[in-house]
């Protein structure tokens, strides 16, 4: 069974109040069970975490990496557009990975259209609010 990883950053505990007409009203408890619920039928088993904390989702990045998951969804939130370090965990675990975004970056806030994470990512999911990790577990299912 593969192993998957799902790794949400800053301010993704606050889905389901933070702006929901930009995120949507659906938490981030409730993204992890339909993602864990998918996993079963993709015969995939999901390892979620999530961290306000740059330095808690790069040490979960190597114990990934480390432990021969398959693969990482990866919502760096605004650490996106900042954190050379995250992406450089990433690059070092060797996870396949695919960056999701709830929103549509491009469509927002120029300072979002730039993702560090993007150029080494294996598929970039944004817009398709929390249906995007589904297709991202899909995705990484087939591929990882």
């Amino acid at each position: 069974m593969k192993k998957i990883g799902l790794l949400n950053g800053p301010n993704l505990d606050r889905l389901g109040k933070r702006e929901p007409d930009v995120y949507g009203s659906v938490s981030l408890d409730e993204i992890e069970e339909k993602v864990k619920a998918k996993a079963t039928s993709c015969d995939c088993e999901v390892d979620a975490f999530q961290s306000n904390h740059e330095g808690a989702l790069i040490d979960k990045i190597h114990e990934w990496g480390d432990a021969g998951f398959a693969g990482l969804i990866l919502n760096p939130g605004g650490l996106t557009h900042t954190s050379v370090a995250l992406r450089d965990a990433v690059v070092a675990s060797g996870l396949k990975t695919v960056e999701v975004h709830l929103s549509n970056i491009h469509a927002r806030e120029d300072f979002r259209h730039k993702s560090l994470i993007s150029g080494i990512a294996a598929a970039v999911v944004a817009g398709m609010n929390h249906h995007g990790y589904v297709s991202a577990l899909r995705y990484l299912s087939e591929e990882a």
